[in-house]
């Protein structure tokens, strides 16, 4: 049963190698990002990405999409999306009665592009699909094509016309990565091999893997085998989050971690063990998802805010402190 396990595991690396290089093709550096993605579709999770406008966050989904043959649609939000616009309504005609016509939240892939330029009530349409992998429209349900998988994208820089995100709705997802300027040798690339000058079909994108080897992958991520003494590593990294003593940044959180915070950390660890054809959880795989998971879910105090403290620095002073097993 071992041997068995460990030749899928090497199997799964070996598909997940090959899509980051197919995604390379069109995507031109942002190998962290795209290890979150996979990482975050392992875990079946959602992932929320931070950046300024043209670092390729709308062609990095499209191309994940391309390359796992899965399907892939958008959502541009703006103020006036209604609820309706991703789930889709129920519609009435004389010869046919009462019928749904679903939205574009039943695909594979979700760009969620620039979610906080819609107010509350819309992005909470997205709670239901991300936690339960279904949506009501009308009187009825309607399970989700699996897998799903929500990408939602923010500008941190524009504050005018703009909408906090519930905090309900951002523990939701996985992880938040923060999807930052390329390098000078990768820009250069980039301005030779860029969709102003190509259509997308011209970077000649393959698919890699299917809907049905990426739900046996999920599968298999959750058979990853983690020991008692990283379950306990992982609980006393989230709970030094809401008790911070002998943490310096400390006295800047409000509030820490709920235990979601602990189940995105053990799940993003599996997956992270996949990534790199492991068999098991070591402890090096906690620290290295630790940020993606923990960032978003460590509030900050109004007197930490005022002195722009990063939640970065909070988390890796805890890694420092929290011992290692």
């Amino acid at each position: 049963m071992a041997e068995n396990l460990k030749a899928k595991i090497k199997y799964c690396s070996e598909i997940l190698n090959k899509i980051k290089k197919e995604t390379g093709k069109a995507v031109t550096g942002q190998e962290r990002i795209i290890e979150g993605l996979l990482r975050a579709l392992l875990a079946d999770g959602h992932v929320l990405v931070e950046g300024v406008p043209g670092i390729a966050k709308t062609l990095l989904i499209r191309t994940l999409g391309m390359v796992t043959g899965c399907e892939f649609k958008r959502i541009q939000f703006t103020v006036d999306l209604l609820p309706t616009d991703i789930l889709g309504i129920t519609t009435y005609t004389r010869e046919q009665g009462f019928t749904i016509i679903k939205g574009p939240i039943f695909a594979n892939y979700i760009l969620g592009d620039e979610i906080n330029r819609s107010p509350p009530k819309t992005q909470s349409a997205l709670l239901e699909a991300m936690q339960e992998k279904q949506v009501t429209i009308g009187k009825e349900t309607f399970p989700l094509p699996p897998p799903f998988f929500v990408m939602a994208t923010q500008n941190p820089i524009e504050t005018a016309g703009v909408y906090t995100l519930p905090e309900a709705q951002v523990d939701r997802f996985i992880f938040k990565l923060l999807m930052g300027y390329p390098t000078i040798q990768d820009e250069e690339r980039i301005i030779r091999n860029n969709m102003t000058l190509k259509n997308f079909e011209e970077f000649g994108l393959k698919a890699r893997t299917n809907q049905k080897e990426i739900i046996e992958m999920q599968k298999i991520t959750k058979k990853i085998f983690i020991s008692k003494a990283v379950e306990q590593y992982i609980v006393r990294i989230v709970n030094m989050t809401r008790n911070p003593k002998g943490i310096n940044l400390g006295k800047y959180i409000e509030w820490g971690g709920s235990p979601r915070a602990s189940i995105g950390l053990f799940i993003a660890a599996k997956a992270e063990a996949l990534l790199r054809g492991s068999t098991f959880v070591v402890p090096q795989h906690v620290k290295l998802v630790a940020p993606d998971v923990l960032r978003h879910r460590i509030l900050l105090s109004y007197e930490g805010q005022a002195e722009n403290i990063k939640t970065d620095d909070i988390i890796n002073e805890i890694l420092s402190k929290v011992p290692v097993p």
